[in-house]
Formats: structure tokens, sequence, C-alpha cells
């Protein structure tokens, strides 16, 4: 027999939402048996600005690095945090 599907209800903001999936169970309001992988290729990851203090000679030796890599020093950095936070993760 076919479960009958409630509606979703009409939400105020990204909070209301938020709340009321957090505390309501998807399967009462879809079909997860017909649901389609949705793809996003132009989506980019979203970031944040931070500000991080380094040393002067690990920046003057990230910068090196980064130049001899030929990329950005920035990215260089999120590289090696990167590498790093999979290791890490990989090791739990």
């Amino acid at each position: 027999m076919k479960k009958k599907l409630k509606g979703i209800p009409e939400f105020k903001n990204e909070d209301e939402e938020r709340e009321f999936w957090g505390t309501h169970d998807s399967t009462d309001y879809f079909d997860w048996d017909n649901a389609v992988v949705a793809v996003f290729p132009n989506l980019k990851p979203s970031t944040k600005t931070i500000s991080l203090r380094l040393p002067v000679w690990m920046l003057n030796n990230l910068k090196v690095a980064a130049n001899k890599r030929d990329v950005p020093y920035q990215s260089l950095i999120k590289m090696f945090l990167k590498d790093r936070l999979d290791a890490e993760m990989k090791a739990r």
C-alpha cells in the first residue's frame, strides 16, 4: 500500500524551514524511492574570508613554494590545509 504523503508547508524564512526539517521526518513528505539525483555543475563552493597571522618567514617560504608550483600562495595554503584535513579525517 502506498503511503499518503503530507503537504510541505510554506515557510517564512530559511530559519523556519530549518527548524521544521530538524523536527520532522522527510519520509512523511517525500517518496525517496522516486528521488532523482540532482547535479549542479556551475555551483562554486562558498568561501569565507578570514584573517590569519603568520610569521614573516613562514609566509615567505609559502610564497617561494607556491612560485615553484606556479600557483598563488593562498591556493597553496588551501591545498596544504585540505591535505592535512583529509589525513585527519581518514585517521578517525
